[in-house]
């Protein structure tokens, strides 16, 4: 994998937490709706960076897909915050590739945002989807889960 492979990954894992975020606001309460609109935005804006990163190690965005699928179906909140714990391991583990193929700082802090801004969502929704403990040892390492 390369860092333009990496940020590319980190692109795709951002657009579908975006659809992911999407969907989950037909099925929030009004007290978790905010945040739902806080987490997409925080996606949009890192997704901003990502291909503008994308951009200056001379590869080209990918446009983001149609619809994505979702880990299970949603249809209440419980299941919303379990697919946005799933929506932010991938983005977890899409931007840990990306700290561990950077080849400037830039990428490397862009990777780290990333992956810290996903863990601290993914605790969140892990608390409200009632999943014990609410905090891995290693955010995007898949050996973690």
């Amino acid at each position: 994998m390369t860092v333009v492979d990496a940020l590319r990954a980190a692109i795709r894992a951002e657009d579908s937490a975006i659809f992911t975020y999407g969907v989950m606001t037909a099925f929030t309460r009004n007290d978790v709706r905010g945040r739902v609109a806080a987490d997409i935005a925080a996606h949009r804006v890192q997704r901003s960076a990502l291909a503008a990163a994308l951009v200056k190690a001379g590869g080209q965005a990918p446009a983001p897909a149609a619809g994505y699928r979702l880990p299970q179906a949603v249809t209440d909140v419980r299941s919303a915050a379990h697919a946005a714990v799933a929506a932010e391991d991938d983005t977890s583990s899409a931007h840990r590739a990306l700290v561990e193929q950077a080849e400037t700082n830039g990428q490397r802090q862009l990777g780290v945002d990333g992956l810290t801004g996903s863990a601290i969502r993914a605790v969140y929704w892990r608390g409200v989807a009632d999943i014990t403990p609410t905090t891995v040892v290693l955010p995007g390492d898949a050996r973690a889960k």
